[in-house]
């Protein structure tokens, strides 16, 4: 077991781990929206659906100030969930880019 997580760590890019460690909430949003975005291109639904998946994990529901816009990313999130799985990329890759444009507009003007 040692041996397999010595083998695994040997294949981590050094400067992806430095980079994802020293990002900033915003960042990583960024990227997680990034890495859907491509495997949604690439039609790769195991990698889109995990993607989504972080992104579901970023949403705040217990704040109160968040909870609509929060539910209603959730809802957006599944249906491109279900979007991949009836291989309807093109709908799934034009919502998350829109989205992430979103997203990175609102952090510029934070």
């Amino acid at each position: 077991m040692y041996q397999a997580a010595v083998l695994n760590r040997s294949k981590i890019n050094p400067y992806l781990t430095n980079q994802i460690l020293n990002s900033s909430p915003e960042q990583l949003l960024i990227k997680v929206y990034d890495f859907a975005v491509v495997n949604s291109e690439k039609k790769d639904m195991i990698k889109t659906n995990t993607a989504i998946q972080e992104l579901i994990g970023f949403l705040r529901f217990d704040d109160e100030t968040y909870k609509d816009l929060a539910v209603s990313l959730l809802r957006l999130y599944q249906f491109c969930q279900d979007q991949a799985r009836k291989n309807n990329y093109d709908v799934v890759t034009k919502i998350l880019t829109e989205l992430r444009e979103s997203w990175l507009q609102a952090i510029q003007n934070k």
